[in-house]
């Protein structure tokens, strides 16, 4: 049975890999938001934002946060991690950047989000898995994500009940 989780991403350079990784069916949550719709909820301003990410966060056992070059130090990829953090979920953290994008192409790895973190005396990162793919081609890494991703999901819940 897929987890429902909650995907945190920097949408407009990453929405297409998020998109390939989702198709494969393990995980159940948010859809992706359109680029219509995303407007329509950023034009609320930050409550609106805020409201639709607590919304759609709602009932989620674990969010994951698929990192791409600039996920890092994201606005609201921190209010997410910040939030999934309080609220007890698990939290993962996935590289997608070498993901091919629509156009074919792929990105320079970016900064490990939950680095920014700390809890009590330590890194967030040091509690937080954030899994690399060990492969450069695209369709390896997408496949390595797909035979691994429900374990990584059942290990950060675990690692969030016990931390």
């Amino acid at each position: 049975m897929a987890r429902k989780v909650f995907t945190s991403f920097h949408y407009k350079p990453d929405n297409w890999r998020v998109s390939q990784i989702r198709s494969i069916g393990k995980i159940e949550g948010n859809s992706i938001v359109t680029t219509n719709k995303w407007e329509e909820v950023t034009n609320g301003g930050t409550t609106a934002i805020k409201k639709w990410i607590n919304d759609n966060m709602y009932g989620k056992s674990c969010v994951i946060v698929f990192v791409g070059e600039n996920t890092a130090g994201r606005k609201w990829i921190n209010y997410e991690i910040k939030r999934a953090w309080n609220e007890k979920k698990g939290l993962l953290g996935i590289y997608i950047h070498n993901i091919k994008n629509s156009k074919g192409e792929k990105t320079n790895k970016g900064n490990n989000p939950f680095a920014e973190f700390t809890v009590g005396e330590k890194k967030l990162s040091s509690i937080v898995k954030c899994i690399n793919p060990p492969y450069t081609a695209s369709t390896s890494v997408y496949n390595h994500i797909k035979d691994n991703i429900e374990d990584w999901i059942e290990e950060a819940i675990e690692i969030r009940n016990n931390n």
